[in-house]
Protein backbone atom coordinates (compact mmCIF):
# COMPACT_ATOMS: atom_id res chain seq x y z
CA UNK A 1 0.00 0.00 0.00
CA UNK A 2 1.12 3.61 -0.78
CA UNK A 3 2.09 5.77 2.05
CA UNK A 4 0.26 9.31 2.48
CA UNK A 5 1.99 11.92 0.92
CA UNK A 6 1.42 14.71 3.57
CA UNK A 7 2.54 18.27 1.95
CA UNK A 8 3.79 20.31 5.45
CA UNK A 9 3.49 23.91 4.79
CA UNK A 10 5.81 25.76 7.23
CA UNK A 11 4.66 29.38 7.72
CA UNK A 12 7.86 30.87 9.18
CA UNK A 13 11.32 31.45 7.06
CA UNK A 14 13.44 31.87 10.21
CA UNK A 15 16.28 29.72 9.96
CA UNK A 16 15.88 28.42 14.20
CA UNK A 17 11.82 28.71 13.61
CA UNK A 18 10.01 27.31 16.43
CA UNK A 19 7.73 26.17 13.55
CA UNK A 20 9.67 24.55 11.36
CA UNK A 21 11.15 22.56 14.98
CA UNK A 22 7.71 21.27 15.22
CA UNK A 23 7.59 20.22 11.69
CA UNK A 24 10.85 18.28 12.16
CA UNK A 25 9.51 16.47 14.94
CA UNK A 26 6.27 15.68 13.11
CA UNK A 27 8.24 14.14 10.05
CA UNK A 28 10.17 12.34 12.76
CA UNK A 29 6.80 11.18 15.21
CA UNK A 30 4.90 10.44 11.57
CA UNK A 31 2.84 7.30 11.49
CA UNK A 32 3.64 4.27 9.40
CA UNK A 33 1.49 5.02 6.52
CA UNK A 34 2.37 8.54 6.35
CA UNK A 35 5.03 10.62 4.36
CA UNK A 36 5.27 13.89 5.53
CA UNK A 37 7.65 16.46 3.94
CA UNK A 38 8.44 20.29 4.24
CA UNK A 39 7.40 21.75 0.74
CA UNK A 40 9.49 25.04 0.98
CA UNK A 41 7.49 28.56 0.42
CA UNK A 42 10.70 30.58 1.32
CA UNK A 43 11.21 31.44 -3.03
CA UNK A 44 7.62 31.87 -3.55
CA UNK A 45 7.95 35.88 -5.27
CA UNK A 46 4.90 37.71 -4.56
CA UNK A 47 1.67 37.03 -6.00
CA UNK A 48 0.44 39.09 -8.98
CA UNK A 49 -2.31 37.92 -11.10
CA UNK A 50 -0.58 39.38 -13.71
CA UNK A 51 2.14 36.69 -13.97
CA UNK A 52 -0.25 34.06 -12.72
CA UNK A 53 -0.71 32.58 -16.44
CA UNK A 54 3.12 32.73 -16.88
CA UNK A 55 3.87 32.03 -13.50
CA UNK A 56 7.83 31.31 -12.67
CA UNK A 57 9.50 28.37 -11.84
CA UNK A 58 9.19 28.56 -7.76
CA UNK A 59 5.40 28.91 -8.31
CA UNK A 60 4.65 26.08 -10.98
CA UNK A 61 7.06 23.62 -8.51
CA UNK A 62 5.57 24.68 -5.65
CA UNK A 63 2.01 24.44 -6.60
CA UNK A 64 3.52 20.36 -8.74
CA UNK A 65 4.19 19.62 -5.03
CA UNK A 66 1.39 20.73 -3.15
CA UNK A 67 -0.74 19.00 -6.30
CA UNK A 68 1.17 15.70 -6.07
CA UNK A 69 0.39 15.35 -1.73
CA UNK A 70 -2.42 13.88 -0.83
CA UNK A 71 -3.34 15.97 2.45
CA UNK A 72 -1.53 19.12 3.56
CA UNK A 73 -0.75 19.99 7.34
CA UNK A 74 0.04 23.45 7.76
CA UNK A 75 2.38 24.78 10.87
CA UNK A 76 2.05 28.51 11.43
CA UNK A 77 3.70 31.26 13.85
CA UNK A 78 0.98 33.84 14.77
CA UNK A 79 1.74 37.35 13.65
CA UNK A 80 -0.36 40.52 14.67
CA UNK A 81 -3.16 37.99 15.13
CA UNK A 82 -3.12 36.54 11.76
CA UNK A 83 -0.64 34.16 9.79
CA UNK A 84 2.26 35.51 8.24
CA UNK A 85 2.18 37.08 5.13
CA UNK A 86 4.60 34.81 3.21
CA UNK A 87 1.87 31.96 4.30
CA UNK A 88 -0.76 33.76 3.04
CA UNK A 89 1.38 34.12 -0.22
CA UNK A 90 1.61 30.79 -0.66
CA UNK A 91 -2.02 30.14 -0.14
CA UNK A 92 -2.65 32.75 -3.04
CA UNK A 93 -0.18 31.09 -5.61
CA UNK A 94 -1.46 27.63 -4.64
CA UNK A 95 -5.06 28.80 -5.57
CA UNK A 96 -4.39 30.54 -8.49
CA UNK A 97 -5.65 30.30 -11.56
CA UNK A 98 -8.81 29.18 -9.93
CA UNK A 99 -9.63 26.20 -12.73
CA UNK A 100 -5.63 24.89 -11.13
CA UNK A 101 -6.12 25.32 -7.30
CA UNK A 102 -3.44 22.87 -6.23
CA UNK A 103 -5.00 22.76 -2.30
CA UNK A 104 -8.44 21.66 -3.72
CA UNK A 105 -10.00 18.76 -1.84
CA UNK A 106 -6.83 17.84 0.03
CA UNK A 107 -7.88 16.75 3.72
CA UNK A 108 -6.13 19.27 5.93
CA UNK A 109 -4.65 20.21 8.81
CA UNK A 110 -3.39 22.99 11.33
CA UNK A 111 -1.12 22.98 14.28
CA UNK A 112 -0.33 26.40 15.18
CA UNK A 113 3.29 27.37 17.33
CA UNK A 114 4.02 30.40 19.51
CA UNK A 115 5.91 31.19 22.88
CA UNK A 116 3.31 33.14 23.54
CA UNK A 117 0.00 31.34 25.73
CA UNK A 118 -2.43 31.10 23.74
CA UNK A 119 -0.19 28.73 20.79
CA UNK A 120 -1.43 30.71 17.89
CA UNK A 121 -4.93 31.03 18.43
CA UNK A 122 -5.32 34.01 15.53
CA UNK A 123 -3.29 32.21 13.08
CA UNK A 124 -5.07 28.85 13.59
CA UNK A 125 -9.01 30.57 13.06
CA UNK A 126 -7.58 32.64 9.76
CA UNK A 127 -5.93 29.18 8.33
CA UNK A 128 -9.32 27.54 8.95
CA UNK A 129 -11.15 30.56 7.03
CA UNK A 130 -9.13 30.73 4.62
CA UNK A 131 -9.11 26.99 4.04
CA UNK A 132 -12.68 27.56 3.21
CA UNK A 133 -11.91 28.95 0.33
CA UNK A 134 -9.83 26.87 -1.01
CA UNK A 135 -11.91 23.54 -0.54
CA UNK A 136 -9.28 22.35 1.54
CA UNK A 137 -11.62 20.19 4.47
CA UNK A 138 -9.75 20.54 7.66
CA UNK A 139 -9.35 18.51 10.34
CA UNK A 140 -12.24 19.77 13.30
CA UNK A 141 -10.56 17.64 16.12
CA UNK A 142 -8.09 17.57 17.56
CA UNK A 143 -7.34 21.19 17.44
CA UNK A 144 -3.43 22.12 17.60
CA UNK A 145 -1.84 25.20 19.75
CA UNK A 146 1.04 24.89 20.67
CA UNK A 147 2.00 27.85 23.03
CA UNK A 148 4.38 28.11 25.54
CA UNK A 149 7.05 26.23 22.63
CA UNK A 150 10.04 27.28 24.79
CA UNK A 151 9.04 25.30 27.89
CA UNK A 152 8.28 22.37 25.24
CA UNK A 153 11.37 21.79 23.58
CA UNK A 154 14.38 19.68 25.27
CA UNK A 155 17.66 20.91 26.04
CA UNK A 156 18.44 20.22 22.36
CA UNK A 157 16.27 23.57 21.52
CA UNK A 158 14.67 20.76 18.68
CA UNK A 159 13.10 17.77 19.87
CA UNK A 160 9.96 18.58 22.45
CA UNK A 161 9.26 16.92 25.90
CA UNK A 162 7.16 13.89 26.78
CA UNK A 163 3.72 15.38 26.71
CA UNK A 164 3.80 17.25 23.52
CA UNK A 165 5.38 14.22 21.82
CA UNK A 166 2.25 12.32 22.93
CA UNK A 167 0.31 15.36 21.64
CA UNK A 168 1.87 14.98 18.57
CA UNK A 169 1.35 11.34 17.95
CA UNK A 170 -2.01 11.33 19.05
CA UNK A 171 -3.02 14.65 16.88
CA UNK A 172 -0.71 12.78 13.82
CA UNK A 173 -2.99 9.72 13.95
CA UNK A 174 -6.33 11.55 14.18
CA UNK A 175 -4.94 13.45 10.74
CA UNK A 176 -4.24 10.23 9.33
CA UNK A 177 -8.07 8.52 10.21
CA UNK A 178 -9.37 12.35 8.84
CA UNK A 179 -7.34 11.87 5.72
CA UNK A 180 -9.00 8.53 5.17
CA UNK A 181 -12.38 9.45 5.73
CA UNK A 182 -11.85 12.23 3.23
CA UNK A 183 -9.69 11.10 0.68
CA UNK A 184 -10.91 12.06 -3.33
CA UNK A 185 -12.16 9.37 -5.35
CA UNK A 186 -9.46 9.37 -8.17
Amino acid sequence: MKNIQVAIIVGSLRKESFNRKIAAEMIRLQPANLDLKIVEIKDLTFFSEDIENDPPPSWTDFKNEVAAADAVLFVSPEYNRTIPGVLKNAMEIGARPPKQNSWKGKPGAVVTVSPGAIGGLGANQTIRNAAVSLNIPLMPQPEAYLGQIKDKLLEDGKTVNEKTEKFLVDFLAAFEKWIDQNKQNS
